[in-house]
């Protein structure tokens, strides 16, 4: 998919939510004015996920879920389980920015149908979860926050699914050692400062605003974005993994997908036509391919992080 395509998709994403052009010529306006102003209010609305909720919407029915929330940071993370659970092995399921545990409802019930059971999650800030901003850094603590307690509650995911920034959170808790047994990329993006720069396109900032508010994310968060590239992360995951990318993906290039292919040793990639980047979440091949990826028995697996690659590799064997 081209820049073009890609800022086309970025635009409708933030142009089709009320306000947003008023937000724009806010932007513009502080950048002139008072430029930190700028770039904290860019950070804030980088970090707000959309479309804007109701706090609790889009939460599981109660009389199907078992519902738990764990407080998490300043926000919260909650689980969804079925009240009638299969008893073979639990696969995490991880919804993308703006989404939510119901978009994995299709994935859910497939892996039911395999007697494996499903975990969905809202993360911070989304879904039925507390929060009002969240960032690809906390999306990754938090799924390695959840992995840890499921495994102290001797529920320990088998595999992990995660869909859109989700994925690329996930594959960073991999390269770091994460305790599960198999993952599933599904539409991953490769490269969040290349996102930034859409970010700021799309609402007029400069690249020194855009700079800025990079910088402000990465001080914050303790993390650089280039840590979550695949030649970063690639190497160092020893986890059997899966990419499932769409060639027409508007939102995440099917390059992304060919990247993670690439960096992750042994890794394998499922290229879907005309699903674009949310109807792989219900597309019968798809969800048959995942189920019978994550059901597959683990293999003994080296300790993560003894791959070959360096913390800020340049590039990934072919």
């Amino acid at each position: 998919m081209s820049h073009s395509n890609a800022l086309q998709a970025t635009t409708h994403f933030y142009g089709g939510h009320a306000g947003m052009r008023l937000l724009r010529t806010a932007l513009g306006a502080a950048e002139r004015l008072w430029p930190a102003l700028a770039v904290r209010a860019a950070y804030r609305l980088f970090g707000t996920p959309l479309p804007l909720r109701r706090p609790g919407g889009n939460a599981l029915p109660a009389g199907a879920w078992r519902t738990e929330r764990w407080p998490f940071e300043d926000a919260e993370i909650t689980l969804y389980t079925p009240q009638a659970q299969p008893h073979g092995p639990a696969v995490l399921l991880l919804h993308g920015w703006g989404g939510h545990a119901r978009q994995m409802l299709p994935l859910a019930d497939a892996l039911a149908a395999r007697g494996l059971r499903p975990v969905l999650v809202d993360l911070p800030a989304h879904g039925g979860s507390r929060g009002r901003v969240s960032n690809l850094a906390q999306f990754a603590r938090a799924i390695e926050y959840a992995t840890a307690r499921l495994h102290a509650q001797d529920s320990a995911p088998t595999a992990v699914v995660a869909h859109s920034l989700a994925a690329n959170a996930a594959a960073h808790a991999a390269s770091r050692g994460l305790a599960t047994g198999r993952l599933v990329l599904l539409a991953p993006p490769a490269s969040p400062h290349e996102y930034t720069r859409l970010f700021a396109q799309v609402f007029g900032l400069s690249e020194r605003t855009r700079a800025a508010m990079q910088r402000r994310i990465e001080a914050r968060e303790g993390i650089l974005m280039r840590q979550f590239e695949p030649p970063a992360v690639g190497p160092r995951i020893a986890l059997p993994t899966l990419v499932v990318h769409d060639r027409g993906d508007r939102i995440n290039r099917f390059a992304d997908g060919e990247a993670y292919r690439d960096c992750i040793a042994g890794a394998t990639l499922m290229p879907t036509e005309g699903l674009g980047h949310r109807k792989i979440l219900q597309h019968a091949e798809v969800l048959a391919a995942v189920a019978d990826f994550v059901a597959q028995p683990v293999p003994a697996q080296l300790p993560a992080g003894t791959g070959p690659g360096r913390l800020l590799a340049d590039g990934c064997p072919k």
